[in-house]
Protein backbone atom coordinates (compact mmCIF):
# COMPACT_ATOMS: atom_id res chain seq x y z
CA UNK A 1 0.00 0.00 0.00
CA UNK A 2 2.71 2.12 0.87
CA UNK A 3 4.47 1.61 -2.61
CA UNK A 4 0.68 2.82 -4.15
CA UNK A 5 0.78 5.58 -2.41
CA UNK A 6 4.13 6.93 -3.07
CA UNK A 7 3.84 5.77 -6.72
CA UNK A 8 0.80 8.16 -6.81
CA UNK A 9 1.92 11.14 -5.42
CA UNK A 10 4.88 10.95 -7.95
CA UNK A 11 2.32 10.69 -10.97
CA UNK A 12 0.49 13.46 -9.40
CA UNK A 13 3.48 15.93 -8.78
CA UNK A 14 4.68 14.81 -12.66
CA UNK A 15 1.24 16.04 -13.66
CA UNK A 16 1.85 20.15 -13.83
CA UNK A 17 5.29 19.29 -15.83
CA UNK A 18 3.45 18.39 -18.95
CA UNK A 19 0.89 22.03 -18.90
CA UNK A 20 3.19 24.30 -20.61
CA UNK A 21 2.58 28.35 -20.76
CA UNK A 22 3.77 30.42 -23.19
CA UNK A 23 7.74 31.14 -23.99
CA UNK A 24 9.07 34.40 -24.27
CA UNK A 25 9.15 34.85 -28.55
CA UNK A 26 11.87 37.66 -29.94
CA UNK A 27 12.11 39.81 -33.16
CA UNK A 28 15.50 41.11 -34.52
CA UNK A 29 15.55 43.52 -37.70
CA UNK A 30 18.33 45.49 -38.75
CA UNK A 31 18.91 48.04 -41.45
CA UNK A 32 21.40 50.03 -43.16
CA UNK A 33 20.81 53.83 -43.75
CA UNK A 34 23.08 55.90 -45.89
CA UNK A 35 22.57 58.79 -43.58
CA UNK A 36 24.72 59.22 -40.94
CA UNK A 37 23.96 58.54 -36.97
CA UNK A 38 23.36 61.44 -35.86
CA UNK A 39 20.57 62.42 -38.49
CA UNK A 40 18.59 58.89 -38.11
CA UNK A 41 18.64 59.62 -33.98
CA UNK A 42 17.33 63.12 -35.01
CA UNK A 43 13.77 61.12 -36.71
CA UNK A 44 14.04 57.98 -34.44
CA UNK A 45 14.89 59.88 -31.11
CA UNK A 46 11.55 61.62 -30.97
CA UNK A 47 9.77 58.41 -29.56
CA UNK A 48 6.26 60.24 -30.24
CA UNK A 49 7.11 60.75 -34.06
CA UNK A 50 6.94 57.21 -34.88
CA UNK A 51 4.58 57.98 -37.36
CA UNK A 52 6.24 60.39 -39.61
CA UNK A 53 8.39 57.28 -40.62
CA UNK A 54 6.86 54.31 -40.01
CA UNK A 55 4.13 53.20 -42.40
CA UNK A 56 2.30 50.77 -40.26
CA UNK A 57 1.40 53.87 -38.05
CA UNK A 58 -1.28 56.52 -38.99
CA UNK A 59 -0.66 58.41 -36.22
CA UNK A 60 1.68 58.80 -32.76
CA UNK A 61 1.07 61.29 -30.48
CA UNK A 62 2.74 62.13 -26.84
CA UNK A 63 6.04 62.60 -25.68
CA UNK A 64 9.50 60.91 -25.20
CA UNK A 65 8.28 59.29 -22.09
CA UNK A 66 4.89 57.76 -23.47
CA UNK A 67 3.17 58.04 -26.97
CA UNK A 68 -0.23 56.06 -28.66
CA UNK A 69 -0.21 54.68 -31.55
CA UNK A 70 -3.19 54.29 -34.14
CA UNK A 71 -2.31 51.88 -36.37
CA UNK A 72 -3.53 51.76 -40.35
CA UNK A 73 -6.73 49.10 -38.62
CA UNK A 74 -7.59 52.30 -36.80
CA UNK A 75 -6.70 49.72 -33.27
CA UNK A 76 -4.34 51.70 -31.18
CA UNK A 77 -1.85 50.93 -28.55
CA UNK A 78 -0.26 52.79 -25.50
CA UNK A 79 3.46 52.59 -25.10
CA UNK A 80 5.71 53.62 -22.36
CA UNK A 81 9.37 53.96 -22.27
CA UNK A 82 11.90 52.16 -19.85
CA UNK A 83 15.35 53.73 -21.08
CA UNK A 84 16.08 56.80 -23.21
CA UNK A 85 19.68 57.32 -23.68
CA UNK A 86 20.20 60.14 -26.40
CA UNK A 87 23.79 59.86 -25.95
CA UNK A 88 23.90 56.55 -26.75
CA UNK A 89 21.59 56.65 -29.46
CA UNK A 90 19.08 53.89 -28.54
CA UNK A 91 15.75 53.75 -26.07
CA UNK A 92 13.86 51.08 -24.53
CA UNK A 93 9.98 50.63 -24.13
CA UNK A 94 6.56 48.46 -22.98
CA UNK A 95 3.52 48.13 -24.65
CA UNK A 96 1.23 49.00 -21.22
CA UNK A 97 -2.17 47.54 -22.41
CA UNK A 98 -2.17 45.19 -25.33
CA UNK A 99 -5.28 45.11 -28.40
CA UNK A 100 -5.16 41.86 -29.64
CA UNK A 101 -6.79 43.12 -33.02
CA UNK A 102 -4.07 45.52 -33.23
CA UNK A 103 -0.98 43.10 -32.49
CA UNK A 104 -1.89 39.40 -31.73
CA UNK A 105 0.42 39.70 -28.11
CA UNK A 106 -0.20 40.47 -25.20
CA UNK A 107 2.87 42.20 -23.88
CA UNK A 108 6.07 42.88 -25.26
CA UNK A 109 9.53 45.16 -24.72
CA UNK A 110 11.62 46.27 -27.57
CA UNK A 111 14.75 48.38 -28.27
CA UNK A 112 15.92 50.59 -31.03
CA UNK A 113 19.23 51.37 -31.35
CA UNK A 114 21.15 53.82 -33.91
CA UNK A 115 24.60 52.62 -34.83
CA UNK A 116 27.63 54.50 -37.16
CA UNK A 117 28.55 51.92 -40.26
CA UNK A 118 30.40 51.68 -42.93
CA UNK A 119 31.20 55.26 -44.47
CA UNK A 120 28.91 57.72 -43.44
CA UNK A 121 26.09 55.13 -43.22
CA UNK A 122 23.97 54.27 -39.71
CA UNK A 123 23.01 50.87 -39.08
CA UNK A 124 19.39 50.37 -37.10
CA UNK A 125 18.75 47.80 -35.05
CA UNK A 126 14.87 47.06 -33.55
CA UNK A 127 14.76 44.03 -31.53
CA UNK A 128 11.80 42.71 -28.76
CA UNK A 129 10.76 39.76 -26.69
CA UNK A 130 7.43 39.32 -26.55
CA UNK A 131 4.24 36.44 -25.50
CA UNK A 132 1.32 35.93 -27.53
CA UNK A 133 -1.76 36.86 -27.66
CA UNK A 134 -3.46 33.83 -26.14
CA UNK A 135 -1.38 32.73 -22.69
CA UNK A 136 -3.15 29.88 -22.66
CA UNK A 137 -1.56 26.01 -23.28
CA UNK A 138 -3.75 26.14 -26.47
CA UNK A 139 -3.85 29.25 -28.54
CA UNK A 140 -5.76 29.76 -31.20
CA UNK A 141 -3.90 29.94 -34.65
CA UNK A 142 -4.19 33.98 -34.78
CA UNK A 143 -2.71 33.87 -31.54
CA UNK A 144 -0.28 31.88 -31.22
CA UNK A 145 3.74 32.42 -30.88
CA UNK A 146 3.82 31.99 -34.90
CA UNK A 147 1.15 34.88 -35.00
CA UNK A 148 3.04 36.99 -32.60
CA UNK A 149 6.41 36.74 -34.16
CA UNK A 150 4.89 37.43 -37.71
CA UNK A 151 3.13 40.40 -36.73
CA UNK A 152 5.81 41.61 -35.14
CA UNK A 153 8.37 41.18 -37.57
CA UNK A 154 6.00 43.08 -39.98
CA UNK A 155 5.69 45.98 -37.73
CA UNK A 156 9.74 45.90 -36.91
CA UNK A 157 10.44 46.06 -40.95
CA UNK A 158 7.87 47.93 -41.98
CA UNK A 159 9.14 50.87 -39.81
CA UNK A 160 12.81 49.91 -40.65
CA UNK A 161 12.09 49.72 -44.28
CA UNK A 162 9.78 53.37 -43.73
CA UNK A 163 12.85 54.94 -41.93
CA UNK A 164 15.19 54.09 -44.44
CA UNK A 165 13.12 55.74 -47.08
CA UNK A 166 12.64 58.38 -45.57
CA UNK A 167 16.30 59.16 -44.91
CA UNK A 168 17.54 58.10 -48.22
CA UNK A 169 15.06 60.14 -49.94
CA UNK A 170 16.44 63.28 -48.78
Amino acid sequence: MRRFFIATIAAAAALPASAHGPTPQKVDETVTIAADPQTVWAVVGDFAGISNWDPFVTKSEGSNAKRVLTFQSGKTLTEEVDEYDPTKMTYTYRMLTPDLDALPVSSYSATLVVRPANGNQSEVEWYGRFYRGDTGNEPPDNLSDAAGREAMTNFFRTGLDGLKKKLEAK
